[in-house]
């Protein structure tokens, strides 16, 4: 198991969901959990993925989020079960967007 760690500048979340779950890891996908716990500005993604060597393709998918979304105040936690990047960014756009819905 490889754990990946990003530290990313974001503009604020919207919303006032403390906590949000998205995806299903024994699908063979990967699922996501934001919680409001940083700064404003700031997004933190811990990721645990069984592939390893993959991290600059985390990075590149990461850093995209992060600049394309409103995500700061958020500490976000992938399982991944082995998803293409273009899963991780739908699960993490889903995941913002249920942050911003009221509870």
């Amino acid at each position: 198991m490889e754990n990946l760690l990003y530290e990313l500048k974001s503009t604020q979340t919207g919303g006032t969901r403390a906590v949000a779950l998205v995806g299903v890891v024994a699908s063979g996908n990967l699922e996501v959990l934001l919680e409001r716990r940083e700064a404003p500005d700031r997004c933190v993604i811990e990721i645990a993925t069984p592939a390893h060597g993959f991290a600059e393709l985390w990075a590149a998918v990461t850093e995209d989020f992060a600049a394309r979304s409103a995500a700061g105040g958020l500490r976000i936690t992938i399982n991944d079960g082995g998803a293409r990047p273009d899963m991780v960014a739908l699960r993490l756009a889903q995941g913002v967007r249920l942050m911003e819905k009221p509870e």
